[in-house]
Parts: C-alpha cells; sequence; structure tokens
C-alpha cells in the first residue's frame, strides 16, 4: 500500500504508512538536528535536550505526562544520535488521538524546569563515567578521536564532562528554536484511529512549527589524526579497533559498502567470524560496524581477544582489513552477502516501529521514501571488481585504536609498526 502524505500547517512533512495487523500506532518525528550540531563548548546540548523533553510539556508537567502516557500502556521516548533528534511514540491505536499531539507539544513547548534538566544532565554524566569503565567505549572513543579530531562527529552524542558540567536550562532554551530549521519528519505506521491532520494542528498559543521537507546535503567529514592509538587499562583482554571514514547513506559507493559490511560482519558464517574465531580462536568477540550517516560514515573492524595472543590477533586483524584491497569477493561469497542484505531488509521490516524508524532515517537523510527498495533491486548488479573498487576507493587507509594492558599494548603496536597498512595508502585515489 503506498504512503500517504501532507504537511504540518508549519511544513513538516508527514507520511503515513497504513498497515493491516495489530491495532497500534507507531511515529517517529525525527528532526535533523543531532550531536554534530552542539556548538562549541556545549558537547552534549542535543542529547540533554532530547532527554528533557519528555519531562514535562504544554499543560502537563513531568509526572502528569509520564501518567497520561503509561497509564495507555504506550511508549515514549526522545534520544538524539549524531545527524538528528528523534521522538518516539508507539501506542494502540484506540490512543493514538490523545497522544499523537504531544509529539508537536513536546517540540513547541517543553517544560525545560531547573529540577529535571539537572537530573537529566546528573544521568548524562552517570553514563559517561560508566563509559570510562568499559574498554571497548574505550577504544571506540580514541578511535572516534583518530577519524574526526574535534569535528562535529568526533564527541559522543552524551558529549563530554567538561562541557555538559556548565549546562543548564538557558542553553536548551537557547537551543530549542533551532529545531526544524534544518528539516524535520514525521511518520506514522499502523492504524491511526482519527483523521491525522486536525490531530497535528499548532497549539492555540503557538505559531506553526516551521520546519520543512529534510534535503539531500551531505554531513560533516573527517579529520584523519594519527593512525595508531594506545589506552592503557588493566584488564585481561585486549579491544583492537581499525576503522576508516568512508561515505553517507546514499552515496554511489554505499551499497558496495554494505555488502561488504555484510560478507566481513553478518552471522556466524561472516568471514571475520570464521576466520578470527572459528580458525584461529583470537576473538572473544568480533565483528563489523558501519552505522549510516549524513557525512563520513566510519567502517569499523572490532576485536577483543586475550592479552597473551595481542600480537597475532593484531596481524590477523590487520590482514583482512588489507584482503579487502587485494582479493575481490568470490562469486558464492558476494551471493551471501546479497542474501544477507536482503535478509537484513526484511528483518527491519516486520513492525510498525521498525517501519517508521527505517523511513524517518531514510527520508532524513533527503532521499526517497523507497530508497530501500532500490537498494535492493541495485544490489544485483554490483560485481566483486565493484565492492574492491570501493573498498580500495575509501579503506586504504584505516587506523587502528588499542585498549589492554601495557604489554599487550606494545606487542600489539609492534604488529602494527611492521604491518604494510601502517606505511600508507593502498589502493586507488579516490
Amino acid at each position: 500500500m503506498s504512503p500517504e502524505r501532507f504537511a504540518m500547517p508549519g511544513g513538516c512533512p508527514v507520511w503515513v504508512q497504513r498497515r493491516p495487523g495489530p491495532e497500534i500506532v507507531s511515529a517517529k518525528l525525527l528532526i535533523r538536528a543531532g550531536s554534530s550540531g552542539d556548538p562549541v563548548g556545549g558537547r552534549g546540548l542535543t542529547q540533554l535536550l532530547a532527554g528533557v523533553l519528555s519531562r514535562g510539556c504544554g499543560p502537563l508537567n513531568g509526572e502528569a505526562l509520564a501518567e497520561l502516557v503509561e497509564s495507555r500502556g504506550a511508549g515514549l521516548r526522545c534520544e538524539a544520535n549524531e545527524d538528528g533528534l528523534l521522538i518516539s511514540l508507539k501506542c494502540a491505536s484506540a490512543d493514538s488521538a490523545a497522544l499523537l499531539p504531544l509529539l508537536l507539544t513536546m517540540v513547541q513547548r517543553p517544560w525545560l524546569q531547573p529540577d529535571q534538566v539537572e537530573l537529566e544532565r546528573h544521568l548524562n554524566l552517570q553514563a559517561l563515567q560508566r563509559q570510562r569503565e568499559d574498554p571497548f567505549q574505550l577504544a571506540h572513543d580514541q578511535l572516534r578521536f583518530q577519524l574526526y579530531g574535534s569535528g562535529p562527529y568526533g564527541h559522543d552524542p552524551l558529549g563530554v564532562e567538561e562541557d555538559l558540567e556548565q549546562l543548564g536550562p538557558a542553553q536548551l532554551a537557547q537551543r530549542l528554536p533551532d529545531l526544524g530549521r534544518e528539516g524535520a519528519v514525521l511518520v506514522i505506521c499502523g492504524q491511526p484511529s482519527a483523521p491525522l491532520e486536525p490531530l497535528l494542528e499548532p497549539l492555540e498559543t503557538c505559531e506553526p512549527w516551521a520546519s520543512f521537507a529534510p534535503p539531500r546535503c551531505d554531513g560533516p567529514g573527517g579529520t584523519p589524526g594519527e593512525r595508531l592509538g594506545l589506552v592503557s587499562d588493566d584488564t585481561e583482554q585486549l579491544v583492537l579497533m581499525l576503522g576508516a571514514t568512508t561515505v553517507p547513506l546514499g552515496a554511489t559507493d554505499a551499497l558496495a559498502l554494505r555488502l561488504l559490511h555484510c560478507h566481513l560482519g553478518v552471522g556466524m558464517s561472516s568471514r571475520l567470524f570464521v576466520a578470527l574465531r572459528e580458525q584461529h580462536g583470537l576473538a572473544y568477540d568480533v565483528g563489523v560496524h558501519a552505522p549510516a550517516r549524513r557525512g563520513a560514515a566510519p567502517f569499523v573492524f572490532h576485536l577483543s581477544s586475550s592479552a597473551e595472543r595481542a600480537a597475532e590477533a593484531t596481524t590477523r586483524l590487520l590482514d583482512e582489513w588489507q584482503r579487502l584491497l587485494e582479493v575481490p569477493l568470490a562469486s558464492a561469497e558476494l551471493a551471501l552477502a546479497r542474501a544477507k542484505f536482503r535478509g537484513q531488509e526484511a528483518l527491519g521490516r516486520q513492525t510498525c516501529s521498525q517501519i517508521a524508524d527505517r523511513h524517518a532515517l531514510i527520508l532524513s537523510h533527503g532521499l526517497d521514501w523507497d530508497y530501500a527498495d532500490g537498494a535492493l533491486a541495485q544490489s544485483s548488479d554490483l560485481t566483486p571488481a565493484d565492492l574492491l573498487g570501493a573498498a580500495q576507493r575509501w579503506l586504504g587507509a584505516p587506523a587502528l585504536s588499542l585498549c589492554g594492558p601495557a604489554q599487550a599494548l606494545e606487542a600489539a603496536a609492534s604488529s602494527w609498526r611492521r604491518h604494510p597498512l601502517s606505511s600508507g595508502p593502498l589502493g586507488v585515489d579516490r
């Protein structure tokens, strides 16, 4: 069934996918205003604002808002990522008329009470403190800095402690009018019980919320730094993260990189799982992290291994990366990668929440509603040479981030320095 489309009075597009089945509604309001837009000295501001939006809005204080949502068995959450601020609602169809208007009210008239801002800020600071106790997170944060420096993608959406400690209601109030100025989209999936346009009218005390369909434009790029980063941590394992910056969702090479992701890191038949864990027993955990981004998306191998086998684990991980740059996939490997890609797409469209989430992400990048279907069709046309070319254009000069005990770091660093990947870019020019 084709989606319906209309616009709120202020211009924000609304897409409605009516879907038979359980009488539920899932709504995703994705505002292009992520942590990459945090101001200098205010890293963590967007995530802090996202956390406070659900702590009271319009005529409802925090307790009344929670009671309205929870008494109906509904779910309402707000969160920020690098590229956007997402407000999610899931409820029974019969309650959609009462709850859908909250989405606009939260954006236009949040309470921003000082005690609630302080509570949310304290929770975010605690989360940052817990991250410092996780070797995986320490390696990830270091790699993020190696790839993006102090640029817009260079910090966790939670922010950094020295900035977050200075943020309060005044800074949030200054940020609030900017929501929607870079574009926003609302996607509703399921069986809403009432006509939707009247539910999304602005409050009588507010002007229409000014926004528009997000245009297609690339986000922040990378800022390459040191190729090797070391974090000492008194543990019995070594965490390795090997990564490079690539392309935005929808770019020419994005689909080829997605198929490489499926080949390398999806399922127990994936190349990294078989080569590093099954054949050599090197991995406690191994995989590939390749999120969709509006700008220079990261493509990352991650591996945790015993400290005693640090040198071997490092060499073999680097060998797998170099193999991407030199050896095209076999026909059977590409066929399996395509099958995994199709399977992931099918699994990601099973529920109303998944469907709304997927389309909100796509539309927020300025892509068409049917982009995912087009990518599925295009995947059949890609060849091993296409995937090899994409790898050579974007993965030729990865950075390595290591976290573990000092002796393991020394052994792993020595393996890196001896490996051809450490000497500079390989492959062809972009």
